[in-house]
Formats: structure tokens, C-alpha cells, sequence
């Protein structure tokens, strides 16, 4: 359990830099290993890829999939995982064949 002072603004689950960083752990997890995460002015923002940026603000995950904007709740990182592992694709496994 997370001990939490009295006066924050914000519980953990719902700080940005917490919830982009829940949904790296979930992606690394997944094989996306080369990632960068930034944070500051109540948003987070985490780049995956060349192709995908995901912003963390008010409450939600945002990202772009073929010019269409998709949000998701930033208290279900795994879940925001699931929906861009379907849209992008993992990064490649090395193989052992040499």
C-alpha cells in the first residue's frame, strides 16, 4: 500500500509521470525495451517508437493510430498496452540463427 500524505494533489495511480511509467513497465514487458519517458506541468509524455508518441494528461493515455486520436484511462495501463501492442507492431526478435 502506498502511503499517500495529506494535501496531495493527486493520488499516485493518477499522477501522469506514475501512470506513463506503469504503461512502460507494461510495454518492456512486451518487448518494447528502448524507451523514453519524460515528465513535468501535470502531463508525462512516452516515446515508444518512431511511429508512436503516448501523452499522459487529465486522467487519460493519447496517442494517434492512422490519423485517429485514441484515449484510454490512465488508471488501466495494462489496458492501454493491450490496445497499442494490437496497432503497432513489436520490435523485431532477434533471431539465433546468426
Amino acid at each position: 500500500m502506498l502511503a499517500v500524505r495529506a494535501g496531495t494533489p493527486y493520488l499516485p495511480w493518477r499522477d501522469p509521470g506514475e501512470a506513463t511509467r506503469s504503461l512502460r513497465y507494461a510495454l518492456h514487458r512486451q518487448g518494447f525495451t528502448h524507451t523514453y519517458q519524460s515528465n513535468g506541468n501535470g502531463m508525462s509524455v512516452l516515446s515508444v517508437s518512431t511511429e508512436l508518441t503516448v501523452w499522459c494528461k487529465n486522467g487519460s493515455f493519447v496517442w494517434s493510430e492512422r490519423d485517429v486520436v485514441v484515449t484510454h484511462p490512465s488508471d488501466d495501463p495494462d489496458g492501454a498496452a493491450r490496445l497499442i501492442l494490437r496497432h503497432h507492431r513489436m520490435p523485431e526478435q532477434q533471431s539465433d540463427d546468426g
